[in-house]
């Protein structure tokens, strides 16, 4: 896998909602070396791939401070996948490994102004929630989402055909 064209999607898409300054994904070292962050166990990162072309990707990882909850990370798409089941194909992937790890919760942080981002977490039974959890060093995002993995009731599990 090409890093460098992978960190150049996430890069171009935190430049298109102002997020290319500290306290975002903008600042992590990992952007360069995604395969050594996302290969150690509990972490899971997936790159949406079309003719070659890298689309962008998603991933998971353990969230630091908060026992048997992962965060859901680096979750970018070039303009040019978005709207066409990518993201949705991704997040189905990576409820589905998060639960073979165990994890009981997802977590995720965001920003207002990415709608369509929020309204696919929204389908997938994410819920807002008032404050951020744990320490993800992201401290510029202002919409925070949490989901349960396992269990029943308010948090069931949803069925979406992407």
């Amino acid at each position: 896998m090409d890093e460098t064209a992978l960190s150049g999607v996430i890069r171009a898409a935190l430049v298109e909602f102002g997020a290319d300054r500290p306290g975002f994904a903008w600042q992590d070292p990992e952007l360069d070396a995604m395969s050594k962050t996302y290969a150690a166990s509990g972490w899971i990162y997936y790159v949406a791939v079309e003719g070659g072309n890298i689309l962008g990707g998603a991933g998971i990882g353990p969230l630091s401070g908060v026992e048997a909850t992962c965060e859901l990370q680096k979750m970018y798409l070039a303009p040019s996948a978005r709207g066409k089941g990518v993201g949705c194909r991704l997040m189905a992937n990576l409820l589905e490994q998060a639960r073979v790890l165990n994890y009981r919760w997802i977590y995720l942080e965001t920003l207002s102004a990415m709608v369509a981002a929020q309204r696919l977490y929204r389908t997938w039974g994410f819920l807002k929630i008032e404050k951020p959890l744990g320490q993800t060093g992201h401290g510029g995002c202002d919409s925070w989402f949490l989901k349960e993995l396992h269990g029943s009731g308010v948090f069931g599990e949803l069925e979406i055909d992407c």
